[in-house]
């Protein structure tokens, strides 16, 4: 795996690991989740809503990387650099942004090659 030292170096790699619907859901669920466990600790003055949230946020994760996508969660790599991309991730998916995000960091971590832009339908105008 390349050594990403920045978080916008990072973010696109990020997003093609969760390439597939499905695990970009089981994320946001587990952070929704999270969320209000988290919001829980303080309202209930109870603060192993804390660990509950933490455990939930990377349950979900875990579930979807391990048996939809099928890959390693960056999280053993870049801890921090993953949880803060799993919340950009996260406001993404709220705010409609998630789909133009993608687009971006698949272009950029797999850009378009010369064999397969010659090969592509021209487009008449």
């Amino acid at each position: 795996m390349k050594e990403y030292k920045t978080l916008q170096e990072f973010w696109p790699f990020y997003l093609v690991e969760h390439s597939n619907l499905w695990n970009r859901r089981l994320h946001f669920l587990g952070s929704l989740i999270a969320l209000i466990l988290f919001s829980l600790a303080f309202v209930l003055d109870n603060y192993y809503f804390i660990l509950a949230a933490f455990v939930s946020g990377y349950l979900f994760a875990w579930i979807g990387h391990f048996f939809i996508e099928k890959n390693k969660p960056a999280t053993f790599q870049y801890p921090l650099k993953s949880f803060f991309s799993d919340w950009i991730m996260f406001v993404c998916i709220l705010t409609g942004k998630i789909d133009s995000e993608m687009k971006k960091a698949k272009a950029i971590i797999n850009p378009p090659t010369q064999e397969t832009t010659q090969n592509s339908p021209k487009k008449v105008k």
